[in-house]
């Protein structure tokens, strides 16, 4: 059994009541303006890991650190503030009574000045049907790309981070549930634009792998994604007390108590050496298989230690380092595990010859070709899901994603000049289109 030990320190704080909303403020009232260094942290539930926090808190480079929940009180205060040995200016947590708070100026007024935002455990359904489509979710999304601030989160504030999401709408569901009937009314997946972090996209999350026993569950999400919106998506999970902190380069570090502690974050992906690798069977009352001679996804797994010196590139996942490789696999609702060899992807050679091949399919047009701020993109046959813009070395700089269009207009104004290649999807193969963005007049 893990023994947690619980330091008390007394600090003077601040307590608000709004008739929507709670505010503890611990430190100075004042407002201080810093550089804030960007960064996700990713924490997998439970108590949480010191090294994590402090590797988040650092990121906030003395400013000001705001806790979003929407249940509890002020327990990070404290831990935050004194606990840590992290200077800041201040903590502050602001409870969320309802969704009216949404729109109250004295919250807009602390996402604005805060250089870190924290996202407690809780109800994620809560958050989302909080927060999406506010001023809340617009001022977060501000502040994460005008003033690269810090975003982190603990189960149910890990569970939002991610492109793709389990809302929870209709309340949890265990992996035996979600196995046996991949649409049972509570797999509720998401993906209406919520929180914009670039180095999540394509990311679906999920917590409390090893003491919930989750595995199952997640893997029918990533099969629900690609089914239900087309799309190439990726997991990450995190183990309790276990957490990963992405960095500015796409680093994905892991935190945790190993080798004291059995502590693991999983990167998982549908196997790229497998053509047309999408689940055999993901129906409604059916149970899933997704099998693929057992080997249908890869997945990486990292021990979590307390330097947090164990990583995975998230744009480029055979740069890595301290993990072990395995295929997952689900034949008829059972899931089977075993240890893969290296995962052997960095060229996507597949993807790219069929990439190649495309292009010289006269269905897709882009033009203006050279262009300075958009670019349109039209179809004739088959309908556009998706357009990921990529550079020189097949980094996603931009990616929209669409509902069966046929011609479509990108904005592409806050990518910096150079040549690009269009990667334009939809249900049965993508197409590379090569164009150059030049400095507009």
């Amino acid at each position: 059994m893990r023994i947690i030990l619980f330091i008390m320190s007394i600090h003077v704080s601040t307590l608000i009541f709004g008739q929507d909303y709670t505010a503890y403020l611990t430190g100075q009232s004042s407002d201080t303006i810093t550089q804030a260094g960007g960064g996700i942290c990713l924490m997998g539930g439970a108590t949480e890991s010191d090294e994590a926090m402090q590797w988040f808190l650092n990121r906030a480079n003395g400013g000001d650190v705001l806790i979003l929940r929407a249940s509890g009180s002020d327990g990070y205060n404290d831990y935050f503030y004194s606990e840590l040995g992290i200077n800041l200016n201040s903590v502050e947590t602001i409870v969320f009574e309802n969704a009216i708070a949404s729109s109250d100026s004295y919250i807009h007024q602390k996402i604005t000045q805060a250089e870190a935002i924290w996202f407690a455990g809780g109800d994620q359904s809560k958050y989302i049907s909080f927060w999406k489509g506010t001023p809340i979710q617009t001022l977060i999304n501000e502040a994460i790309k005008n003033r690269n601030i810090v975003i982190g989160g603990t189960s149910a504030g890990m569970a939002i981070l991610g492109e793709y999401y389990f809302s929870a709408a209709n309340g949890t569901i265990s992996s035996d549930e979600a196995l046996a009937n991949p649409y049972n009314e509570k797999v509720t997946i998401d993906s209406t634009a919520f929180l914009d972090l670039p180095a999540l996209r394509s990311v679906i999350t999920d917590t409390h792998y090893d003491d919930r026993q989750r595995k199952g569950r997640h893997i029918v999400f990533l099969s629900r994604v690609i089914k239900d919106f087309n799309a190439s998506p990726m997991g990450i999970a995190c183990d309790e007390y276990t957490a990963v902190c992405v960095d500015e380069n796409n680093h994905a570090y892991v935190f945790g108590d190993y080798p004291t502690y059995d502590d693991n974050a999983y990167f998982i992906t549908a196997n790229c050496n497998l053509s047309g690798n999408t689940p055999e069977i993901c129906e409604p009352e059916k149970p899933l298989t997704w099998n693929k001679n057992a080997s249908a996804l890869m997945v990486y797994r990292i021990k979590g230690t307390i330097q947090g010196e164990n990583f995975i590139k998230l744009d480029d996942w055979n740069v890595n380092a301290g993990g072990e490789w395995f295929y997952w696999s689900v034949e008829n609702g059972s899931v089977s595990e075993y240890i893969a060899d290296d995962h052997n992807c960095s060229t996507s050679t597949s993807v790219l010859e069929d990439l190649q091949w495309s292009q010289n399919k006269p269905t897709v047009q882009l033009f203006p070709n050279p262009t300075f701020d958009s670019i349109e993109i039209k179809s004739e046959e088959f309908p556009i899901n998706r357009v990921d813009i990529v550079d020189s070395t097949w980094k996603v700089v931009l990616s929209k994603r669409f509902k069966n269009a046929t011609l479509k207009k990108i904005n592409i104004s806050s990518i910096p000049s150079g040549k690009y290649t269009a990667l334009i999807y939809n249900k049965h193969f993508p197409w590379a289109i090569d164009f150059v963005k030049i400095e507009g007049e």
